[in-house]
């Protein structure tokens, strides 16, 4: 028993790890798709040196992609894990009153930004690589803002973000405190700091990127 619980506190602080890494990739990457509405130019700029940069592209990115598939992937793993060893479900157990609705719904919500994530990279990964490794084509700083633009042409495909964005939010709301608390972070005085950050960071991030997504459209 004792071996299954340090197992499953170590899969707990290295999921809580890779959420804070992506976390700090949440802020850089809405800051990069807010210069899209501030400055074509210097959004172009960004872009190109992100697309291009032999340490962005063959160390961060691969690093992204796996901290991505380990935390979701991980999670999965716990749930399964919780569900097996909870003798008495959350139903029996007046859920509403022991916990949050989306603290027993991180699956769910994690599922479906896991789907949008898989559209995100269909719009935009696979593009840059069969642009730039498939069709061969030659650099160019400028297509970045034009097709990031085209992308949200659609209401359906803008709807879906926001969609996407909102159930972010709802994640990150508990998943900020979780990570910290996963990590041992509490205390008195600064617990309470960290529940009101997360709670602003739960807001302001995905709100970053509706406003990027309604701003395409609106615009064309």
């Amino acid at each position: 028993m004792a071996g299954l619980t340090s197992s499953t506190i170590g899969r707990k602080y290295a999921m809580a790890l890779s959420a804070m890494f992506l976390l700090i990739f949440l802020i850089l990457h809405l800051t990069t798709n807010l210069l899209s509405v501030l400055n074509k130019d210097a959004f172009n700029t960004a872009s190109d040196f992100m697309g291009y940069n032999p340490f962005v592209q063959f160390l961060m990115q691969p690093i992204l992609g796996f901290a991505v598939i380990f935390h979701f992937a991980m999670g999965f793993v716990l749930e399964i894990k919780n569900n097996k060893a909870r003798p008495v479900k959350y139903a029996a157990n007046n859920a509403s009153v022991n916990s949050s609705w989306m603290s027993r719904n991180m699956i769910i919500s994690g599922a479906v930004v896991l789907a949008f994530l898989a559209l995100h990279l269909y719009d935009f990964w696979f593009h840059e690589i069969t642009y730039k490794y498939v069709d061969g084509k030659l650099p160019n700083s400028e297509r970045f803002w034009p097709e990031l633009h085209e992308k949200f042409s659609d209401l359906w495909r803008v709807a879906l973000y926001v969609i996407s964005f909102v159930l972010l939010g709802l994640h990150l709301a508990h998943g900020f405190q979780s990570s910290f608390q996963s990590i041992g972070a509490r205390h008195p005085k600064y617990t309470p700091v960290i529940k009101a950050f997360g709670k602003w960071y739960s807001i302001i991030i995905p709100a970053g990127f509706v406003i990027v997504a309604v701003y395409h459209f609106i615009t064309q």
